[in-house]
């Protein structure tokens, strides 16, 4: 068995697990991206959060994972079936290499069965692995151009369109998006850049205390992984348990009038482009409440995932010195002044 260190071992980095948690509770967020320094956590804390994510229910022998209780949403293969048995399996993360090819990425023509059986079938691509589960790119500001664009479409509508080689195919891709990269290395396409619901930055730790408990922990979990995950195993229930909890809360959650004007004034304020900004906000505040075990959303849950749902969403001006994330802290600070 192998063994996927805790998302509960952790150290540090409290935006970038917010984030997560946040998406794990809410996928309608639009995914994660982490940008920051190499060696960080960033993939880790994505393969964690996935391991720490309860096992899902499917369709047996369905390529797509679909969903036995949402019968309106079931793909081809499904719906095809006379009877559907299901069966237990785990949340699925699937890595996007820079490097894939599009067949790869959406699917293509099964050779094997077109000259085996004389047969077209389709053979699932990254996208169809992917659906309901988490679709991980690292270096996503390296991503190609092409890729992108399928990227975009795909998150736009939900659905995977294959048309090629004499097929035509459409089937579920609902999945939490969650890239990764270094700004150092180029910046994102601002069309797949808007996409991302949550965006947080993460800096190698300043701190010696905090260091030293990364590499501690890293080198018992290296030396016995079995051991060091069983330490950590009372923290991993709870935390699933709470991600659950807050899922099934989540509709019943209640959003104020005077908290949804608080979030669309900040973002008139900020000049954000289109009213994702403020749906982002919405979604991702109601999420964090629930995660809290909270009735009711406050503004306190507004401020708190302000920076990690407008940072990217923000026009830079060439004359602003300071980061994005310091721009809306003076935000929020003039509106609780005022």
């Amino acid at each position: 068995m192998k063994h996927v260190y805790p998302f509960a071992a952790l150290v540090g980095q409290d935006d970038m697990k917010q984030a997560l948690l946040i998406a794990a509770v809410d996928p309608l967020i639009g995914g994660v991206l982490v940008f920051g320094d190499r060696g960080t956590g960033k993939s880790t804390a994505v393969r964690s959060l996935a391991a720490l994510l309860p096992p899902m229910q499917a369709v047996k022998s369905c390529p797509y994972q679909c969903d036995p209780q949402q019968s309106a949403a079931a793909c081809p293969v499904c719906k095809g079936m006379r009877r559907r048995q299901s069966i237990t399996v785990p949340v699925p993360v699937v890595d996007l290499p820079l490097g894939a090819t599009e067949d790869r990425v959406l699917g293509a023509l099964d050779l094997q069965k077109a000259l085996r059986e004389a047969v077209k079938a389709f053979e699932p691509g990254l996208l169809a692995k992917a659906h309901r589960g988490f679709l991980y790119v690292d270096e996503v500001n390296l991503l190609e151009d092409h890729l992108v664009d399928l990227l975009l479409d795909v998150a736009a509508s939900g659905e995977n369109l294959v048309e090629r080689e004499g097929l035509s195919l459409r089937h579920p891709a609902r999945f939490v998006l969650v890239g990764s990269g270094n700004p150092e290395e180029g910046e994102l396409r601002p069309q797949l850049l808007d996409r991302f619901g949550l965006s947080v930055d993460v800096k190698t730790p300043k701190d010696l205390e905090t260091r030293l408990e990364v590499l501690k922990r890293r080198d018992a979990f290296d030396q016995d992984p079995a051991a060091f995950c069983a330490r950590f195993e009372a923290e991993q229930q709870a935390l699933q348990t709470l991600i659950v909890n807050a899922r099934g809360a989540l509709a019943s959650v209640v959003l104020a009038d005077e908290v949804m004007r608080y979030i669309a004034t900040l973002c008139m304020k900020l000049g954000t482009d289109g009213l994702r900004g403020e749906l982002g906000l919405m979604r991702a505040a109601r999420a964090l409440t629930a995660l809290r075990e909270r009735a009711q959303t406050s503004l306190q849950e507004v401020i708190d995932v302000a920076p990690s749902v407008l940072s990217h969403r923000l026009r830079r001006d060439p004359l602003e010195e300071s980061a994005n994330t310091s721009v809306i802290a003076r935000a929020l600070r003039d509106m609780a002044a005022a």
